[in-house]
């Protein structure tokens, strides 16, 4: 317990360079850029309407309301995958800094996290747009959309760790991740409807794929107005915390030998 606290305390104590390097990695992304923000939104957008035009022959006639589905799925998965992707340098990345001076290692990862959140915010607003546009009707189980995106940073910020600490042992990892990242996409029914999955990937899928449980809350919510099942609230919950034991308790065990390594 007073472990515990001492990390807590530690993490508070450093919590305006966390804020520093967040707000550095978000100005960094959009430098130069003419539209600025505006590309958070206009991108995720762009992206949708490729993807509508490209699949609504072959599974719009399956799902209500397509364009909706579809970003959903879009702009969840892409949180997932430019969080995790960014959090896998994270140590990597900062090396010179971490060999100068001392600075919490795991303030870096949670600020790559954090940094995609916030852009995945920003994305909200496509999800406005799209939800104007196709006339959503708005609900009272909107409330529980801030806890499915709790969850899925939870759960990324857990893969992150675990990401991050590996690659400063296993360079290869990035690469494995990344084949994985394409696999898994396709593995998540983000423009497809579940029900074409075969019986046996498709209880894989619901049971075993973090992703499923954050897009489906998310879709029950907003296309069937009405509370996710509880079990995709269970499952969402418990695989978000107990990535973030494996992923903190892995990272915390090999921190004292990055140096070495990086």
């Amino acid at each position: 317990m007073n472990l515990f606290l001492r990390r807590l305390g530690g993490f508070y104590q450093y919590r305006f360079l966390m804020q520093q390097l967040v707000a550095k990695d978000i100005k960094l992304k959009y430098r130069r850029s003419f539209l600025g923000y505006l590309w958070s939104i206009l991108n995720p957008l762009m992206i949708m309407v490729i993807m509508v035009i490209v699949f609504s022959s072959m599974f719009r006639s399956d799902i209500q309301n397509f364009p909706v589905y579809l970003i959903i799925g879009q702009t969840l998965f892409n949180f997932m995958s430019e969080s995790t992707n960014q959090a896998i340098f994270s140590i990597t990345g900062n090396a010179a800094l971490l060999k100068k001076t001392y600075v919490p290692k795991y303030v870096f990862t949670v600020s790559k996290v954090t940094s995609s959140f916030v852009n995945t915010l920003f994305a909200m607003g496509a999800l406005v747009i799209v939800f104007v546009v196709c006339k959503v009707t708005p609900n009272v189980y909107y409330l529980l959309i801030p806890f499915i995106l709790f969850q899925e940073y939870v759960f990324c910020l857990g893969l992150g760790m675990l990401l991050a600490q590996g690659a400063v042992f296993f360079r290869d990892i990035q690469y494995i991740y990344n084949a994985l990242l394409t696999a898994w996409m396709y593995l998540t029914p983000m423009f497809y409807p579940i029900t074409l999955l075969p019986d046996e990937l498709r209880m894989l899928v619901e049971g075993l794929n973090p992703m499923y449980f954050y897009i489906a809350q998310f879709r029950q919510i907003v296309l069937e107005c009405r509370m996710p099942d509880p079990y995709l609230l269970i499952a969402g919950t418990v695989t978000a915390f107990l990535f973030l034991v494996i992923g903190t308790g892995a990272f915390l065990k090999t921190q004292d030998k990055f140096i070495l390594y990086i």
